[in-house]
């Protein structure tokens, strides 16, 4: 049996929580939906969630009983026992088989590490820590996992020409059960480099779609890309080089005036949607718009 069947026994259907909304049961907003200036994506809806708790990224959950439903977290809504050993920054979250990924990023001195809490089907959570490699930033900016599940990519701040892969915590049979280390196993060399991603997500085995908190024009035509990864295969834990591709610059829509902050994404190939997360200006700022994409 393998490790997704292990924990099928007992399974018990989990309450939904608060930073989690069912899918299909948002609708757009009262203002006029953008025009999408994203290559190949229509803007089909919008929707508001809670800056504190809900802004740092999404996931679309299919867990093993009951609806589907999406997963948001924000930097309020980490739990007392992670902020207490120092992990005070969530990052954009993903999911696959009814499992949940959380990436957490050191918030004290000196860090050595980062973090991905996995939270079962059946409600278990167990912390899987991965000691930086040598000249690998601290910052954990998101999960996203392969379609097969068994590759975590992850990445970090800044000009990078590369993503890490690391094996997928329990999904992989070469990880502990119940949590434990994370070697890095690879990286996604980039032929372009990209800047400030706050989010990933996989919707294909061999391509991944980037949201980017890119203000400069230097390496894309526009700020706050969303940039399309094209893999020569599917992942296998070694080292692989990618074609970068921008698609153009994400919704920028408010009231308010002022910077905007591009964060996480989610694809559900289920429906075909593809969620990307924008916080306005100041002060509309409390809320952070989710705009739902599906292709044209």
């Amino acid at each position: 049996m393998n490790r997704i069947g292990r924990f099928c026994r007992g399974a018990v259907v989990l309450a939904v929580a608060a930073v989690a909304v069912l899918s299909g049961t948002t609708s757009a907003g009262a203002d006029p939906l953008p025009k999408s200036t994203v290559d190949g994506w229509r803007v089909v809806a919008q929707h508001e969630v809670d800056t504190a708790t809900q802004n740092q990224g999404v996931a679309t959950v299919h867990p093993w009983f009951g609806r589907p439903y999406e997963y948001y977290m924000g930097n309020a809504a980490i739990r007392p026992e992670q902020r207490a050993e120092g992990w005070s920054h969530v990052g954009d979250p993903d999911s696959r088989f009814g499992f949940r990924f959380d990436a957490y990023q050191y918030g004290l001195d000196n860090p050595t590490s980062k973090m991905f809490l996995v939270t079962t089907p059946t409600g278990q959570r167990y912390e899987y820590t991965h000691p930086l490699a040598a000249g690998e930033q601290m910052n954990n900016s998101y999960a996203a996992v392969s379609l097969d599940g068994q590759w975590l990519v992850s990445g970090e701040w800044d000009t990078m020409n590369h993503l890490l892969v690391l094996p997928t915590p329990i999904l992989n049979p070469a990880t502990p059960r119940a949590g434990g280390t994370l070697p890095l196993a690879a990286h996604i060399n980039l032929d372009h480099p990209v800047r400030n991603v706050q989010g990933c997500t996989f919707v294909s085995a061999r391509q991944l779609l980037c949201a980017t908190d890119d203000d400069g024009t230097d390496l894309y035509p526009t700020t706050k890309q969303l940039l399309r990864i094209d893999l020569p295969t599917a992942l296998h834990g070694r080292d692989v080089t990618a074609h970068v591709t921008s698609l153009g610059q994400l919704p920028l829509a408010s009231s308010c005036q002022g910077a905007f902050e591009v964060e996480g994404d989610d694809y559900d190939a289920f429906t075909g949607t593809l969620r990307v997360l924008v916080i306005p200006p100041a002060p509309c700022d409390a809320k952070t718009t989710v705009y739902e994409f599906r292709r044209r």
